[in-house]
């Protein structure tokens, strides 16, 4: 779709001002509680005129109120209705959402219709009462009580509070005067007190712009002395598991007996505290998938006194997926010239049959050391540059750039206004349509990888790094561009991270790669932090999120810069390498002379090169070190890499000399192809399998061109390969280069 003409710009920004609105032209503060809406009702329309009372401008406001039962609101004019029960949002034009000081939305107030005559009531403007009137704060918690005790724990309960104006959000609970828990329930424990101590406990509730209640009655309650007992629960019997998935196991249990009564439970995974609970049964949570567990349980009394461990259970998480695993990469820039979309994965059938799909690259910050939004800044044409990819990204292509009709999942065209366009709202359609689908970002590349061994290098800098991310790319806080993006707009786009860092530990990586001897055990800090947070937001959401990582094929890679297995604590996913074993590389600088199999299976006794590469070899150096296959999927090729001025040698051109990349699908890209372009784009290519490598080439003839990539007979014996030795499924680079055909071998394959 086409740019908003900068005649009706012009026109728009001049109706701004007229409001004394400037939300379009500078940034604007909020002034909470100094808006004022006042009610006009004509049959069943109502009109809602706001005013600005206070001394700075405020923007993105609201109005709610509420509907008798079984009254519909619609929008009118002037701004969107939406209704949730009875309760009505309504959600000025973009043209009114910033009213500076003194002014009101007249004669551009918003208006909404109703299906039949009702008075609104408990209207709020920015969250505050529209008349101007103070909020009511909630009522005081009643029956406060003493729940359990321990030497040094004190549960407490109480009775709900009436809401004021607001509904409430939360309580506070205080030792004293200090504040010693704050709870979104009406139980909470207070721990850090002392042994036979007395102390006196008070509760507050809260609403949701932060206002409280009085305190509730006091409670005074003394903690447990352990010299009144020390006689220990007897231990927990018939520890069992009750179900897995892929990151947790439920556990139950026959409960212990105490003379003074059993509070809790400690359940540990191996030797490790992993969660207590107050009842007999409990879930185990941040597991790995494919992984058997060893857990046993300790009762514990409110006097400090520990059972013996009960009898221990195994028990073994679930796959990622059930089945077989299909993970595709979707690149961000191939809505460019290779005019591919997101909807091309929708109407070539790729979506319905993927089980993930990553979203290739985003960039790390190079003075931040943070995950980098809200930039569109090209990489330098130099592939040897050391600085190619420094502070590049793409925010028009992820979420800023409109999309028309036949551009889009769903056929709707993007107006150009909306908080979320580009790629990430059409990654938003598909996964409407496919539920299943999990969707990651992918974090790197060979390009973005620079700055990895910086942001890896301390706990600081993890925590730093690891935290950015997830606020900008789960939790969707990415940084406004181009009139989209801001606070949570990318929300729920991201089932997780795909860390692509090429390579740790090596030198081997673009040109001008940050790396140290060091990154080895700083990648593996790195995915713990990834993990640890990631399970830490996933408990705010009640949901796992994946953490998959591509990984080399190069065993020599792997033990430079990869801790095997220990990463598999962390990682729910290895995506493993199965490509790229030889090529010319778009400038020449890697193999120009000489021609090789890129993802041939098995290694090939014609190989002249030093190290004889081969997808099984990749698979073994992690296997081999124990990895359970289950947490692998094997590379494919959706593209091929050439070479031209090729000699024939009597094998058609098989491992033979060459004078350069062949001309690539772009003029940038000397040596690929996407897999369709090349069985288009270079006649007379005759295609040869190599039944003993397991690798497809086509040569055009003595002195021409000669490729090598995956096609559906390679994909058809690699999916029979994988599936006998056990692995997950497969991983593509990337879907641009297939209409279907090489999908459609993929789900022939796995099924």
């Amino acid at each position: 779709m086409r740019r908003t003409p900068a005649r009706l710009r012009s026109a728009l920004a001049a109706l701004l001002v007229a409001l004394g609105g400037t939300a379009a032209l500078a940034p604007t503060a909020a002034a909470a509680g100094s808006l004022t809406a006042t009610l006009a009702m004509s049959g069943t329309t109502g009109t809602y005129t706001v005013a600005n009372t206070g001394t700075a401008s405020v923007s993105n406001w609201a109005i709610t109120f509420t509907l008798p039962a079984g009254v519909t609101a619609s929008t009118g004019e002037n701004g969107t209705v939406t209704q949730n029960g009875t309760q009505v949002t309504l959600t000025p034009a973009y043209y009114i959402a910033t009213l500076a000081p003194g002014r009101t939305t007249y004669p551009y107030s918003p208006t909404f219709r109703l299906s039949t005559a009702a008075t609104p009531t408990q209207c709020r403007v920015d969250n505050a009462n529209c008349d101007g009137s103070p909020d009511t704060p909630p009522g005081a918690p009643a029956n406060l009580r003493l729940v359990a005790k321990t030497t040094k724990t004190v549960a407490l309960a109480w009775n709900p509070s009436a809401a004021g104006s607001l509904p409430v959000t939360g309580y506070d609970v205080y030792q004293g005067a200090s504040l010693a828990v704050s709870v979104t329930g009406t139980s909470a424990t207070v721990s850090g007190l002392a042994p036979g101590t007395a102390y006196s406990f008070t509760v507050k509730a809260r609403d949701g712009k932060g206002t409280t209640s009085p305190a509730s009655a006091a409670l005074a309650v003394t903690t447990n002395n352990p010299a009144d007992d020390t006689t220990p629960p007897s231990a927990p019997s018939g520890v069992r598991s009750t179900g897995a998935d892929s990151g947790s196991v439920s556990l139950a249990w026959t409960a212990s007996t105490d003379n003074t009564g059993v509070v809790g439970y400690d359940v540990y995974r191996g030797s490790t505290l992993a969660t207590t609970v107050t009842t007999t049964s409990a879930v185990v949570t941040g597991l790995a998938p494919s992984t058997s567990y060893t857990f046993t349980v300790r009762a514990r009394d409110g006097y400090d006194n520990v059972s013996a461990p009960s009898a221990a259970v195994t028990a073994k998480t679930g796959d990622i997926v059930p089945g077989y695993a299909k993970v595709g990469y979707f690149v961000q820039w191939g809505i460019y010239g290779r005019q591919f979309f997101v909807k091309n994965l929708e109407t070539s059938g790729a979506a319905a049959k993927l089980t993930h799909l990553l979203y290739a690259f985003e960039n790390i910050d190079p003075v931040n050391l943070t995950c980098l939004s809200g930039v569109t800044k090209g990489t330098t044409a130099n592939p040897q540059d050391p600085n190619q990819g420094d502070g590049a990204g793409d925010a028009e292509a992820d979420y800023s750039r409109p999309f028309s009709a036949a551009q889009s999942v769903d056929g709707v065209a993007d107006t150009g206004w909306e908080s979320l366009r580009g790629n990430f709202n059409q990654l938003k359609k598909l996964k409407a349509k496919h539920p299943n689908l999990k969707v990651l970002v992918s974090l790197g590349g060979w390009t973005y990888s620079k700055y990895f061994s910086d942001v890896a290098a301390t706990d600081a800098s993890r925590k730093k790094f690891v935290a950015s991310c997830v606020d900008t790319w789960l939790k969707g806080n990415i940084a406004p561009y181009g009139g989209a993006g801001g606070p949570g707009t990318a929300a729920g786009i991201f089932d997780g991270i795909d860390v692509d860092w090429e390579w740790p530990g090596s030198p081997d990586g673009h040109p001008g790669n940050h790396w140290s001897p060091n990154d080895k055990a700083n990648l593996t800090a790195l995915l713990a932090e990834f993990r640890a947070q990631l399970d830490a937001y996933g408990a705010t959401t009640g949901k796992r999120y994946q953490l998959h990582a591509f990984t080399p094929a190069d065993p020599a890679k792997v033990a430079s810069g990869w801790d095997v297995p220990k990463i598999f604590d962390y990682l729910d996913v290895a995506n493993v390498q199965g490509y790229d074993f030889h090529g010319a590389g778009s400038d020449n600088s890697w193999e120009p002379n000489r021609t090789g199999h890129q993802g041939n299976l098995y290694a090939d006794a014609d190989d002249p090169y030093n190290f004889h590469f081969s997808a099984e070899s990749a698979i073994n150096a992690y296997t081999n070190a124990g990895v359970d296959p289950r947490r692998l999927t094997l590379g494919l090729a959706f593209y091929g890499r050439g070479w031209q001025g090729v000699a024939d040698g009597g094998k058609s051109g098989e491992w033979q000399s060459a004078t350069g990349a062949a001309p690539g699908q772009f003029a940038e890209e000397a040596g690929t192809r996407g897999y369709a372009n090349l069985v288009a784009s270079v006649p007379g290519c005759t295609v040869r399998h190599d039944t003993a490598a397991v690798a497809t080439s086509c040569y055009t003839g003595n002195g021409g061109q000669w490729w090598t990539f995956d096609d559906a007979w390679s994909i058809g014996q690699k999916t029979t390969w994988l599936k006998a030795r056990g692995l997950l499924g497969v991983m593509a680079w990337e879907m641009s280069g297939d209409t279907g055909v090489l999908m459609n071998a993929v789900s022939a394959g796995l099924g």
